[in-house]
């Protein structure tokens, strides 16, 4: 077929179709338009899921907010609809970025701040918040992310200003992140933003990097003090309570020593006063008394051996001493 019998062909097709059109156009009047109108109102029809809820705006104003589920407004302009998620956590980062490879920038223009002894600390905050009012959210701060983070940043610098450094960094860590939750909170609801702030979490406190390495070893020094002093503390805990009971032990053996003897003497005493009135009475008597009672007291620890001198002629004979012979094994025993 040439190009010469194609083109007579789409003349007569197009020719055809203008026919059509002219011989219809009066129904084309009638359908067409209630059609459009159908799919311009149809348009209104939209879909709020679970934990999701639908703030309607008539000509720009609020007009209701509507629940999960099948849901109409009017279509554009007259109404339109934000479905804003109310159910999930969001989080915010303050001082830092986490990229798409999950890796984390720092933002030093945010975490670069200043203690209240003057040093300058590096923080980053990390804050998990959700929508609390989704009217407020949509309606009473623009760009409310951006208001958390600048916020987030006021009241963290606000913490950390009112501590020195060695607090933010080991001492007072929870204390930097209650107090920037309830100074961040605060401001929230002042600016009527919608965002409820459920958690924030201190993740970096540290100095500055050109200086940390000297930090970390006057962080070190104190923690090593701190340890030698809980020694020594430890120690004096252990050896205190036992010197203390062994002077309560000596104590308590002096004063038995003490009393023994007291009453060692005093019964001393009053013997001899016995024996200085029965002497008193018949000194005779308690005389020859006396010297035999010192003899037994002597004579027990004496051995003696007694020999008669007329036996054997009057001479004395060498003894074996059975006596030791007969002892000596049995203090070997």
């Amino acid at each position: 077929m040439s190009y010469r019998n194609v083109r007579p062909q789409q003349n007569d097709f197009q020719e055809r179709i203008v026919h059509w059109l002219s011989a219809r156009r009066k129904l084309l009047y009638v359908v067409i338009p209630p059609l459009l109108l159908l799919l311009w109102l149809s348009s209104g029809i939209y879909i709020v899921q679970p934990g999701e809820e639908g703030v309607v705006r008539t000509f720009g104003r609020f007009t209701e907010v509507t629940s999960p589920g099948l849901n109409y407004h009017l279509p554009t302009p007259i109404q339109n609809v934000t479905i804003v998620d109310v159910e999930s956590i969001r989080r915010a980062e303050v001082g830092f970025r986490t990229n798409r490879q999950g890796r984390k920038d720092e933002v030093l223009d945010e975490a670069l701040m200043l203690t209240e002894d003057e040093n300058i600390v590096q923080v980053e905050l990390l804050i998990q918040y959700r929508i609390g009012s989704s009217r407020d959210f949509v309606f009473n701060v623009q760009s409310p992310e951006l208001v958390l983070v600048t916020s987030t940043e006021a009241a963290l610098r606000s913490a950390v200003g009112q501590m020195g450094i060695d607090a933010v960094i080991t001492e007072e860590r929870a204390r930097v992140q209650d107090d920037t939750r309830v100074f961040l909170s605060r401001l929230m609801e002042d600016y009527r933003s919608g965002i409820q702030v459920t958690d924030v979490r201190l993740q970096v406190a540290d100095p500055p990097i050109e200086v940390r390495d000297a930090f970390q070893e006057v962080v070190r020094a104190k923690a090593d003090k701190e340890r030698l002093i809980n020694e020594a503390e430890a120690y004096q805990n252990d050896v205190v309570p036992r010197a203390r009971g062994e002077r309560q032990r000596l104590i308590e053996e002096a004063t038995a020593f003490r009393d023994r003897e007291v009453l060692r003497a005093t019964g001393d005493a009053e013997r001899f006063l016995a024996v200085l009135r029965a002497y008193q009475l018949a000194p005779a008597v308690t005389r020859e008394r006396l010297h035999i009672e010192a003899l037994e007291r002597v004579l027990n620890e004496v051995e003696l051996v007694l020999l008669d001198k007329d036996t054997v002629g009057g001479q004395l004979l060498p003894f074996l001493p059975l006596t030791d012979i007969n002892t000596a094994p049995q203090g070997g025993q």
